[in-house]
């Protein structure tokens, strides 16, 4: 399937790249956190997501990049960085917390000698399944009043649509 807003990616030795062209959403998170953890599944620790080219981010990619990085935070010596964050960007994850959590440009990453072959080979991410949109959404909220109690507020009222729909499902089928 392909997006209006990709996200490109591939593997390298002790690290994986993901790539967000235009904006990152609820559309395209997915694919970013089934990239992540099928990553993290196989023993790399170090996920570098490049917003060079990202034009903005919803709460929802947000979230899902506050789960990737409390998913490594549990593992030694792994992170989540974040590279060519614009003001914009870097704003926005600052405003939900998320610099706690995720190393925006590093000092000095393995990587920032390799970077712009690294852009050159990246490839776009295919997804092996459909997600349940709704419970997708739920998730990356969650991660989000997980990662700084202060979100809690700013969330409340989507979380609580959110877990009523998917309670209004359950109790359907």
């Amino acid at each position: 399937m392909s997006l209006p807003n990709p996200i490109l990616v591939a593997n390298f030795e002790g690290f994986t790249w993901i790539r967000c062209e235009g904006k990152g959403s609820f559309v395209n998170s997915p694919q970013m956190k089934q990239w992540a953890e099928q990553s993290i599944n196989n023993g790399i620790s170090t996920i570098v997501v490049d917003l060079e080219t990202c034009t903005g981010m919803d709460s929802t990619f947000m979230g899902t990049m506050a789960g990737i990085a409390m998913k490594l935070a549990k593992l030694n010596d792994a992170s989540l960085q974040v590279t060519s964050a614009s003001d914009k960007t870097r704003r926005s994850l600052e405003d939900l917390g998320l610099s706690m959590l995720i190393d925006i440009d590093p000092e000095e990453p393995i990587w920032k000698a390799q970077e712009e072959s690294i852009r050159s080979s990246l490839k776009p991410c295919q997804t092996s399944s459909s997600i349940d949109k709704t419970q997708h959404v739920f998730d990356a909220h969650k991660q989000l009043c997980e990662a700084d109690d202060s979100n809690d507020e700013k969330f409340s009222t989507v979380l609580d649509v959110l877990e009523a729909e998917l309670a209004n499902r359950q109790l359907k089928r």
